[in-house]
């Protein structure tokens, strides 16, 4: 019977809970429904979707033949004390609660901390969790570029880089509301660049590794307004991306030195951005998108830590 870890993570986007043994991992997740023209939900209500929604997810994990020694969950967006959505009580509730019947420990991360820990895994590089090296952090709320260091079983990190107004995922949302995709738009966005004809984007100016994407989404509308092909569309605002994080990249690594740059968060999961990203070390697509395996890969390590 292995030993085995418990976690959850409920986000903006999806209910997630995973297990881990220390060498395999299963994660079940859920996209939270949203209406057809929304971008995404208010807080109370992916609240109530995740309390209504973990009984349904935790049926896609087999738990006979296991036993549980520790359970974890993402309880705040980051490590920073002010970090803080009320979405996350659902699964860090849960997961509180599930510990205490079991008589085992509740240890609790940070959303953007397991997005890295399953990044770094599914991509071979467990490694990477401890050793100093860069990460993006790219998704529907957050495009942080980041300094990441080891700190006991978890890491740290410190944002050396960003957007100054959209991020990533909000602007391949709004591109897909535009085109009368469905929310979240990343994965069909992607597919319908893949149908494109021409091969145009714009360079955001980027300063040190911080940039703007107001200007990405401008000329994206403008482009709408003219009649341009949706698929050109998509093209155009997913390689306009992918030019503003490729040059912060370059100016991170003159600064930090030649360290590996691991890329997470489901815009990370972009088919265009690992092209335009070659150096890169991305995620398995699935494990890019929201999901609690990094927080189970993060809540074995801590148990083992403290052995």
């Amino acid at each position: 019977m292995p030993n085995t870890v418990i976690a959850f993570d409920t986000s903006n986007y999806t209910t997630s809970c995973a297990v881990f043994d220390g060498e395999t991992g299963v994660n079940s997740g859920r996209l939270l429904d949203v209406e057809p023209g929304q971008l995404g939900l208010r807080q109370s209500d992916a609240l109530y979707a995740h309390i209504r929604r973990l009984p349904q997810v935790m049926e896609g994990l087999d738990l006979r033949d296991k036993r549980i020694i520790a359970v974890g969950a993402s309880t705040k967006p980051r490590e920073a004390e002010d970090s803080w959505m009320p979405c996350f009580l659902a699964g860090a509730s849960q997961g509180a609660v599930l510990g205490k019947a079991l008589g085992v420990p509740f240890l609790e991360f940070s959303h953007q901390q397991g997005h890295i820990a399953a990044a770094a895994w599914s991509s071979g590089r467990a490694d990477l969790l401890d050793t100093p090296h860069l990460c993006w952090h790219l998704s529907g709320g957050t495009t942080e570029l980041l300094y990441v260091r080891p700190q006991a079983s978890a890491v740290t990190c410190r944002i050396i880089g960003e957007t100054s107004d959209v991020s990533a995922g909000q602007l391949v949302d709004r591109a897909g509301q535009l085109l009368g995709l469905p929310f979240p738009s990343g994965r069909e966005l992607d597919r319908l660049a893949q149908e494109a004809s021409q091969d145009i984007y714009y360079e955001p100016k980027v300063t040190g590794c911080t940039f703007s994407l107001s200007g990405v989404e401008h000329k994206m509308k403008q482009l709408f307004k003219t009649s341009v092909q949706p698929c050109n569309i998509a093209r155009f605002t997913l390689l306009s991306v992918a030019a503003a994080v490729s040059r912060a990249t370059e100016n991170a690594l003159k600064e930090y030195g030649n360290l590996p740059v691991l890329f997470s968060g489901g815009v990370a999961s972009n088919s265009l951005l690992r092209q335009k990203m070659p150096c890169g070390v991305f995620a398995d697509p699935k494990y890019s998108v929201d999901n609690a395996l990094g927080v189970a890969i993060l809540t074995y390590r801590a148990v083992h830590t403290n052995d």
